[in-house]
């Protein structure tokens, strides 16, 4: 079997799914492939809901991107009939000086974001199920919340067909090649022809583009739900959602929605890496008590009993930044890896992104910051 596209677009998570909406709106030719199911637990994106928040820790030069993925929720909202966006405020809080808040006043301040510095009392008064211990402080700004990945992926896939889109499930990339100045890609039903290939893969990018083997690293993860002993606390009208260093590490955390309990995550977990094939899905007791240490420090009206874990995938690079480029000497083929933990929230302007790329257009976006040739990756 061969077909001809204009665009082949490879993973249908976070970022394939934006870019092939995208792209079909435009008018292109588009075939999506995705190894698992269209919405799966075995990436990077379950588990309801990821943050949003334009109080960047990580680098100021993302919050100009973060104002746009912020308009284009909003626009793929409108066009699926679905509220995907919410808005809780966030916070960033840790220790004085250190990166996590050091880095929120940061971008605050150098692209004038409305935020408020609070001690662990005037947390506490504000959001009742947040208690800092003292020597910590908090960076608040209102403008955070989270989006629905699970139903934000099933939104953009339903568009993207809506727009004419091929989108195939249980379908794995097995390789592919440049066939003069487009691509061949192969899978077990058969060879695709196209103009343009966008490899979103997540976790598996180091199989689909060689460079990026053991620069691009899967890592286990495991989120956690636990019933509030103070559900109102939790609510998303009074719990922002947030960020924190304490002791015991750096958790993220989330209002109850979207199922029963608190959800809360540790970045970096047990620092559990491997091929993302290799790594287990089945959280463990030893899961439960890395994210109950936390609950128990800052969060101790939650520390009820465990609802729900689930294991998802990080795909770390070693700066934490993203990749997205062209391969050298095959502008034909994009690498898209908006990865390390927070890439979640930028889907939605990461596909226009994706299909400016693909359509040879030079984004209006700085992207310097996610080359593959910056020496943390090709070094």
């Amino acid at each position: 079997m061969s077909e001809r596209h204009d665009v082949i677009v490879a993973g249908m998570g976070g970022m394939g799914s934006a870019a092939a909406f995208q792209l079909a709106r435009r008018g292109l030719k588009v075939l999506g492939l995705e190894r698992f199911d269209i919405g799966h637990a075995m990436g990077s994106s379950h588990g309801v809901n990821r943050i949003i928040r334009l109080a960047y820790f990580e680098h100021p030069d993302y919050v100009p991107l973060l104002r746009r993925a912020y308009e284009v929720w909003r626009e793929t909202e409108a066009l699926g009939g679905e509220r995907l966006l919410f808005v809780t405020g966030s916070i960033d809080a840790g220790p004085e000086g250190s990166r996590v808040v050091a880095g929120s006043l940061e971008s605050c301040r150098h692209h004038g974001l409305d935020h408020a510095v609070l001690s662990p009392a005037e947390l506490a008064a504000r959001h009742p199920g947040w208690r800092l211990p003292e020597g910590h402080m908090a960076v608040f700004q209102p403008e955070g919340g989270f989006v629905a990945s699970e139903r934000a992926i099933q939104a953009h896939v339903t568009l993207a067909l809506a727009h004419g889109a091929d989108i195939r499930g249980r379908e794995p990339v097995e390789a592919w090649e440049p066939d003069g100045r487009g691509v061949a890609v192969r899978t077990p039903k058969g060879v695709y022809r196209a103009d343009r290939l966008i490899l979103a893969t997540g976790a598996w990018i180091g199989d689909a583009v060689p460079a990026l083997a053991g620069k691009a690293v899967p890592e286990r993860q495991v989120l956690g739900w636990f019933a509030p002993r103070d559900p109102a606390a939790f609510a998303p009208d009074r719990f922002p959602v947030g960020n924190l260093l304490t002791r015991h590490g750096h958790f993220y955390v989330f209002p109850q929605w979207g199922m029963p309990g608190f959800k809360i995550g540790l970045y970096h977990h047990f620092r559990e890496e491997g091929h993302a094939d290799a790594l287990s899905r089945e959280p463990t007791a030893r899961d439960e008590e890395a994210l109950r240490a936390g609950i128990r420090e800052v969060f101790p009206a939650a520390d009820g009993p465990v609802l729900r874990l689930a294991a998802c995938l990080f795909t770390n690079t070693p700066d934490e930044h993203f990749v997205v480029d062209t391969l050298p000497g095959l502008p034909q083929v994009t690498v898209a890896s908006p990865c390390s933990g927070h890439g979640f929230k930028f889907a939605s302007v990461m596909g226009e992104i994706l299909a400016d790329m693909a359509e040879g257009a030079k984004p209006r976006f700085d992207l310097s910051l996610f080359r593959l040739d910056r020496p943390e990756i090709a070094g």
